[in-house]
């Protein structure tokens, strides 16, 4: 009978093992904020998170090419001493990039605030360099966590900037710092989870270090040239475009409208995001194998979207039914107005949840330039989308609206679209 039960658990190191140890991570990592954000609600006002929410939107783009992209690049080399000296590069360059942010708030600080529409983010440009630099060593040490397989100390990690984000949310709340106190959060826990992933990689993987070398940096730096060339202007767009409605609603309409829309669109998109991206690892490195040895990748793709439709279609059918009633119960009746805003998004936010571990697929296939003109589009129907809600309806709802549709359109073409050329690619193989 023992025998029986254990020969039904998911096999150790395998696809379903790996996800579920990061699964694991996610869920802990992701209750912690989920679980205090009803007394967040009680003590930050949607103002505090309007201006929460363009701090992150401008960490969020400019952390999406603090490395250049090379850290996608980690998985691909065949041997390690290639691959560590791919995270080397990765890292000088978050740390260059990190400098010539630094420069420009110096210089620009208020024309960049005037431009952003709100006074008290002026402070806060600031700190955006130190965020960024955190952010990029942390993606460069986790995609090389992943290449090893070292998805317990990712989990860890998660859950230790949780941990320690909540820690500073909470108390800061409490005594009235406001938006500071959501911004010092998101920075200490930033912090906590590089701290944690950078020591335990070297201590665990301090032997690697041997093979690092300037002449090996550049010799991968020019390998690997199409990441920064293609894939950081494809991620700028993207990331930018996601970020978009919160610059544009914060300079049409107000930051309490903006801290409306972004609780609402966090609350839902944080924990299904942060369960994408743990599948997303461990199927980038699933992929990329399965690739490489001319393996079936359309079956792959297929069974990740049904699996995560599986899991996805119940508590995303209920939040286009009830999000308001939800908000308003749990977070305060005040809130209710960001149910209602979550409610209109709840279509994207699934056909995204579905999509985003898949798109690796393009950098396995090298499909970087037809993913390119894809953002392009997407990036500007999305602006036309905002504007016309403001300039001809002057409505912020109308504006939310049109973006949640014109993205969901977009997510449905993208996800025929990775089904398409990952079984062009399989057939290729099979030739």
């Amino acid at each position: 009978m023992i025998n029986k039960l254990k020969s039904k658990l998911p096999e150790k190191g395998g696809f379903v093992f790996n996800t579920l140890v990061l699964m694991t991570g996610t869920t802990i990592a992701q209750a912690i904020p989920i679980a205090i954000s009803p007394i967040l609600t009680r003590i930050y006002s949607p103002e505090n998170f309007g201006i929460f929410a363009l701090f992150t939107s401008i960490t969020g783009i400019l952390s999406t090419i603090a490395t250049g992209r090379y850290e996608l690049a980690i998985m691909l080399p065949e041997k390690d001493e290639d691959s560590i000296n791919v995270v080397a590069l990765s890292i000088l360059i978050a740390f260059g990039i990190s400098f010539l942010i630094l420069s420009t708030v110096f210089i620009f600080n208020n024309q960049i605030t005037k431009l952003l529409g709100n006074q008290e983010i002026s402070k806060w440009l600031y700190f955006v360099p130190l965020f960024v630099l955190l952010a990029g060593i942390y993606q460069s040490l986790k995609y090389w966590a992943t290449r090893k397989k070292q998805f317990k100390k990712v989990a860890i990690s998660e859950v230790s900037q949780s941990t320690a984000r909540a820690t500073i949310n909470t108390p800061l709340g409490f005594l009235n710092f406001g938006s500071t106190g959501l911004i010092t959060g998101a920075l200490v826990g930033q912090a906590s989870a590089t701290s944690v992933l950078g020591w335990k990689t070297w201590k665990n993987d301090k032997s690697k270090r041997r093979f690092i070398s300037k002449e090996k940096i550049k010799k991968n730096a020019r390998i690997y040239k199409n990441f920064p060339k293609y894939s950081t202007l494809k991620a700028l767009l993207n990331t930018a475009s996601n970020q978009m409605p919160i610059f544009l609603l914060t300079s049409f309409f107000s930051a309490t409208i903006t801290g409306f829309y972004s609780f609402g669109h966090r609350i839902v998109a944080a924990p299904m995001g942060l369960l994408g991206r743990s599948v997303a690892q461990v199927f980038y490195e699933k992929a990329s194998r399965t690739y490489n040895e001319q393996g079936d990748l359309y079956n792959l793709v297929k069974n990740v979207y049904i699996k995560l439709a599986k899991i996805g279609i119940i508590p995303f059918t209920l939040l286009i039914v009830l999000a308001p009633t939800l908000f308003a119960i749990i977070f305060g009746s005040e809130w209710k107005q960001a149910g209602i805003y979550t409610q209109i998004l709840t279509p994207w936010l699934f056909v995204m949840f579905l999509n985003s571990p898949v798109t690796f697929v393009v950098e396995i296939l090298g499909k970087q330039k037809e993913y390119l003109i894809y953002e392009v589009f997407l990036f500007l129907f999305r602006v036309v989308s905002i504007m016309l809600g403001f300039y001809i309806f002057n409505n912020s709802f109308v504006s939310i609206v049109l973006f949640s549709s014109i993205s969901t359109i977009f997510s449905i073409f993208l996800l025929f679209y990775f089904l398409h050329i990952s079984k062009k690619a399989y057939i290729n193989n099979t030739i």
